[in-house]
């Protein structure tokens, strides 16, 4: 009996060492982000392909409409596991919305921070605030007056794919432009 428990014990930890991946919930503690400042580009996520910048809005887009902005440039960028960081996939997509702003300039926007389900409901809010915020300060940097981009974190509230794996974790991790 003690020697078919200590065997189990062994397979138990063996196969826990196996599973373990960056994929994991690191510890939460009360200092949700010692480093403030993000490397401009991450580059540890995987690419998300950009959509190109049409200046006419294609079938019943109106031009200037969140539809427009969705369809011809999009609207979203990703982010990687439990970073605010800028990919080059992401910066490339923030100066297509940049561009697009620049021809509406009427157009004001709120960037949505969100955040996978893995990680606390405050923790999960702060890091949607700092992923909505780095898109933002991009698109100012990029010349978009500040008065026309607002900021809003849903953490991990409003996911765009349920599931509780790598596909659903990596689509959840976003910001998205909202046209006002």
């Amino acid at each position: 009996m003690r020697k078919s428990l200590l065997i189990a014990a062994s397979i138990l930890s063996v196969s826990l060492a196996a599973c373990s991946s960056d994929e994991e919930l690191k510890p939460y503690g009360d200092e949700l982000f010692p480093n403030e400042q993000p490397n401009i580009v991450d580059q540890n996520v995987p690419s998300v392909p950009v959509q190109g910048f049409e200046s006419q809005a294609f079938g019943s887009a109106a031009p200037g409409s969140q539809e427009d902005l969705s369809v011809n440039v999009g609207d979203r960028v990703f982010f990687g596991y439990d970073s605010f960081t800028l990919t080059p996939e992401a910066i490339s997509q923030l100066e297509l919305q940049a561009q697009w702003m620049r021809q509406y300039p009427s157009v004001n926007v709120v960037v949505e921070g969100h955040a996978d389900e893995r990680g606390t409901r405050e923790y999960n809010l702060a890091l949607g605030d700092r992923r909505a915020n780095a898109a933002k300060n991009y698109l100012i940097s990029l010349g978009v007056d500040p008065r026309r981009v607002s900021t809003i974190s849903y953490g991990k509230e409003r996911p765009d794919m349920l599931g509780s794996n790598a596909e659903s974790w990596a689509r959840n991790r976003r910001s998205v432009t909202v046209v006002q």
